[in-house]
């Protein structure tokens, strides 16, 4: 990704299969407006915005009895993760079903799809750290989605400072409104993105979707849960 390493840390990291609307997505979309920091780290954030819903949590299971397992039989690693603007949910799905169906890549999500009625940034965090790749679909719009910008700028600070995570931020160009290479921003102009109407693209994707990265990272995602996990019922 022509970005140095740095030192790695660890966080809390939970995936669960959910979908919501795109109305919902919407209402998420506007709320996060208003939280827009200058300069963040994705996990610290995360961690602050969690901690008043842990101690919710306690009361609820004060109130509610023990948690059920179900949740944690359904957490999964996904390969790849789509951050896009809301004004782009058919085009995200479309490359979606792309990867999925014609490259066998897959699971893979789109940010849409993440579980309503939770914090946004719980959900940013849970798509980035729970999947191997993160795509991130330039089109015109998402230039102008500050939501956006906010996303890409976390993602690529998040694959500096988690060494495994390094070139896991794929910026791809699809067929329908694809944002110029001249008005693509600085910091993903260093790195080299999908280009769907590209006649290499079948092989830039073969080459950067390896089961070996996936494998080396679910490895590590699972680790990581099982040790704040043991951490937790210490």
């Amino acid at each position: 990704m022509g970005i140095g390493k740095s030192k790695t840390h660890t966080f809390p990291l939970c995936f669960s299969w959910g979908k919501s609307h795109s109305e919902e997505t919407r209402q998420g979309h506007l709320e996060s407006e208003s939280m827009k920091p200058d300069v963040v780290s994705l996990s610290s954030v995360v961690e602050r915005s969690s901690s008043a819903e842990e101690q919710t949590g306690e009361q609820g299971g004060a109130e509610g009895g023990e948690e059920s397992p179900e949740v944690e039989a359904e957490e999964v690693f996904l390969k790849f993760v789509i951050l896009h603007s809301e004004d782009d949910t058919d085009e995200a799905l479309r490359v979606q079903e792309l990867l999925q169906n014609d490259f066998g890549i897959k699971p893979g999500i789109i940010f849409a799809e993440m579980p309503c009625g939770r914090q946004h940034l719980q959900n940013l965090d849970d798509a980035v750290n729970g999947s191997a790749w993160t795509i991130l679909l330039l089109t015109e719009n998402f230039l102008r989605d500050t939501w956006c910008n906010f996303q890409f700028y976390t993602s690529l600070m998040n694959s500096v400072n988690r060494e495994h995570k390094y070139n896991s931020v794929i910026p791809m160009r699809p067929l329908n409104n694809p944002l110029p290479r001249e008005r693509t921003p600085f910091a993903l102009q260093t790195i080299n993105a999908l280009e769907e109407e590209s006649h290499g693209f079948s092989t830039q994707v073969e080459r950067i979707f390896q089961e070996s990265v996936y494998k080396t990272q679910q490895t590590i995602w699972k680790e990581t849960r099982n040790m704040v996990q043991r951490q937790l019922t210490a």
